[in-house]
């Protein structure tokens, strides 16, 4: 299979990786897992035995009305929670088989509408915004571009962070999420055949 470059010219890549079949299940399993990584998991209440507050019963038991016991109940304002949250992990296994896999695939679809556009480099001379927004215009990579390097520069990042949507990886920082979300993802030819060595 071949990729063309911006530039015309043709680079050869795996079908293994941009050419493999669209597995939706799979790739749903391993975003969730990456986006449920990121969750801190330490939200935590209090049940009605863990609250700050005397036990006495709060009332007689008969003449007020309807009985209650204390105010710690989870009926009464400042009181329990019935099913209280506590902190817990919400990590979920993914094996490397299936997380390369996924990523194989997501590019595979890319590819197939074509999504992905590659260039020799997407460098820029100084971190200055306006240069790398006339890059983008030129490359025609719409809203939520996802910028693809084998090693980012500082310049380039520094020029990215204060467009809306733009996002800068280098290949060890290429995520499912971050490709599921773009509109377009630019490459540079380099960061093709890192990919490849990556995931094969």
């Amino acid at each position: 299979m071949e990729l063309t470059n911006i530039s015309g010219k043709k680079v050869s890549v795996s079908d293994a990786i941009f050419g493999r079949e669209f597995n939706a299940d799979l790739i749903s399993q391993v975003v969730t897992a990456y986006r449920n990584a990121g969750r801190s998991g330490t939200k935590a209440q209090k049940t009605r035995s863990e609250v700050n507050g005397t036990t006495k019963k709060s009332k007689k038991q008969k003449g007020g009305g309807a009985r209650h016991g204390a105010l710690t109940a989870p009926i009464f304002v400042g009181g329990g929670v019935t099913f209280a949250a506590k902190p817990r992990s919400f990590e979920q296994k993914v094996n490397r088989k299936m997380y390369r896999a996924a990523m194989a695939s997501i590019l595979s679809e890319l590819n197939r509408q074509g999504r992905i556009t590659v260039v020799d480099t997407i460098d820029v001379d100084a971190p200055k915004t306006q240069g790398l927004v006339g890059k983008l215009a030129e490359l025609k990579a719409g809203k939520r571009p996802l910028l693809v390097v084998e090693d980012a520069s500082e310049n380039l990042y520094l020029a990215a962070r204060n467009i809306p949507y733009v996002e800068v990886r280098d290949v060890q920082g290429l995520d499912p999420v971050s490709l599921v979300a773009s509109d377009t993802v630019v490459m540079t030819a380099d960061a093709v055949k890192k990919i490849e060595e990556w995931l094969a």
